[in-house]
């Protein structure tokens, strides 16, 4: 049997990694300084007959991965809605895997069944959902789309006499999806993986606002009135965290008999702030919503929530029964809400996660990261050679760098917005991504953070402005 001392030694000397790792994050780079070929020489050891000490194994891991990894847990980083991890959410994480518990029903882990409940009912009341919604805990929202759609797959088309789980796909009535040209590239993948194909997703032009505009809508779904139709609407776009009029859009497609499905993969905890939270007035008469914890609330990954207004048509797409599994009366089993079987008791963390913050300090967080972007975006927008793209609604913002040199074309700042980017991540003061709105390079601006502040901020646009004297 192992010493239990063996055991307090190694998790004490993991202690010192990740303490070291964290306390390093305000000075290390941001972005990856080693080369791929650098980690696959580091990591790609001979894989030996005895094993070896873990001890040993943690020491090299750690030092093999040097430069191989992202600041993204700290305050510097721009680049993707990436969240860092609230501190009791790393201490829940933690203990999760030291529990090692399968949260795939209540008999395995009462504890982790219960957490989850608790966790479903926080949430709707943080994002303002009905009460009476279903729940799914998810590894993030790609699964999470997934899962709502197969429950609007199945209401959809059990009005029109299918039964989907019995027959599958093949002579079904046909079903469409109706959604922005700005939607993210996890709706393309839920639609593919539920046999629906690519050609029945439609996207809709978007104003220059970024929203669906109710006569766009109207005249799709009016092109085909019979036809099963999904129509997903964005709360928070990934480029400019755009919100769709819901309002508007909700009863009309409902008026048509269509399902709403909300993408608020990060947007949706706008709900949670009274300063933010008219971007959502109308999305709580939706049929289907999803957003992430991993973004804006800050909790280790993976970790992603989906609500279905229609209990029976949610449980019915994905639950499954079977004899060995045990069913305790009057308790959650969390396999007949998700896809997944064996899986990780994600629910702690997010359970730790609202608790340290309570309901204001989650109002808190999304209002001073939404400030943060816009300063940040406004620091850059002041710089010679910087146009703003878009200002930040929330917590997503667009600059552009232009080519200096006479004559300049749409293309040369293309190419001047991709070297700058290239430039500044390389500096390693900050880290941000690229992207192609209306057909322009920019460089999204995105904060979502805890850990990032007004000094942080100031080190960025001071990092550009240092990158820009020294392109010319």
């Amino acid at each position: 049997m192992d010493d239990p001392r063996s055991d307090a030694a190694l998790l004490a000397r993991t202690l010192e990694h990740a303490t070291r790792h964290l306390a390093g994050l305000d000075a290390a780079p941001v972005g990856a300084t080693a080369t791929p070929a650098e980690l696959r020489q580091r990591l790609r050891r001979p894989l030996t007959d005895a094993g070896l000490e873990p001890a040993r194994v943690i020491d090299e891991l750690v030092a093999d991965v040097a430069g191989g990894l992202t600041g993204s847990a700290g305050g510097r980083f721009f680049a993707w809605v990436m969240g860092g991890t609230l501190p009791a959410a790393l201490a829940a994480d933690w203990l999760t895997s030291t529990w090692d518990q399968n949260a795939a029903i209540h008999a395995c882990s009462p504890a982790a069944a219960v957490v989850e409940e608790v966790c479903e009912g926080w949430l709707k009341e943080l994002l303002r959902l009905p009460p009476a919604a279903s729940f799914a805990m998810t590894t993030g929202t790609q699964l999470a789309h997934l899962v709502s759609l197969a429950a609007a797959r199945h209401a959809l088309l059990a009005r029109r006499g299918w039964d989907v789980e019995a027959e599958g796909l093949q002579g079904a009535p046909p079903l469409r999806l109706l959604t922005s040209d700005q939607h993210h590239g996890s709706l393309d993948r839920a639609v593919r993986l539920l046999g629906l194909g690519r050609r029945a997703l439609r996207d809709l032009p978007a104003g220059p606002d970024g929203r669906l505009a109710p006569e766009t809508l109207r005249a799709a779904l009016d092109e085909a009135p019979e036809t099963a139709t999904v129509v997903v609407l964005q709360a928070g776009d990934l480029n400019v965290g755009a919100f769709d009029d819901f309002a508007r859009l909700v009863p009309l497609a409902h008026e048509r008999g269509a399902w709403v499905h909300v993408d608020g993969a990060f947007g949706l905890w706008a709900a949670a702030s009274a300063e933010h939270r008219h971007l959502l007035d109308g999305a709580g008469a939706a049929d289907s919503w999803v957003t992430d914890g991993h973004k804006w609330l800050n909790v280790p990954y993976d970790c992603g929530y989906a609500f279905v207004a229609d209990r029976e048509a949610h449980f019915a797409s994905v639950s499954h029964r079977a004899s060995y599994l045990t069913q305790v009366e009057g308790t959650r089993d969390q396999l007949d809400w998700n896809p997944d079987w064996s899986r990780r008791a994600r629910g702690f963390a997010t359970y730790a996660a609202i608790r340290q913050l309570g309901r204001r300090g989650v109002a808190d967080l999304v209002e001073r990261t939404c400030r943060h972007a816009r300063a940040l975006v406004d620091g850059l927008g002041a710089l010679p050679g910087v146009e703003v793209a878009w200002r930040p609604t929330i917590n997503q913002g667009l600059v552009r760098f232009l080519d200096p040199r006479p004559g300049a074309t749409a293309a040369d700042h293309d190419r001047r917005t991709d070297a700058l980017v290239a430039a500044l991540d390389a500096d390693g003061e900050a880290f941000f991504g690229g992207t192609t709105w209306r057909g322009r390079r920019c460089m999204r601006v995105s904060v979502c953070g805890w850990r990032t502040g007004e000094p942080e901020v100031r080190r960025a646009v001071a990092a550009a402005a240092r990158v820009l004297a020294g392109m010319g």
